[in-house]
């Protein structure tokens, strides 16, 4: 990323709602979980074949999960092994 690229800003596309999804952060507008994103990514799955299977969702939606991750892990203690 240049410092001209403008830096991914999650809090625009998750948010958590107590009522939705057991209250896990979930992208605006939909029930999809980032929980749910980041595993399939994790899996393997393409972000092309993602974005087939949630219409809804974007390629910033995507970013903002790997932003969101990356800012809980930032705060978070862990203990790896």
């Amino acid at each position: 990323m240049t410092s001209e690229e403008p830096t991914m800003n999650w809090q625009d596309y998750i948010e958590e709602r107590p009522g939705v999804m057991l209250g896990k952060p979930i992208f605006k507008g939909t029930r999809i979980t980032v929980e749910h994103v980041l595993r399939e990514l994790g899996n393997g799955l393409t972000e092309e074949e993602l974005l087939r299977g949630h219409p809804r969702l974007t390629h910033d939606h995507i970013r903002a999960a790997w932003a969101y991750g990356a800012a809980v892990i930032a705060l978070e203690h862990t203990i790896l092994g």
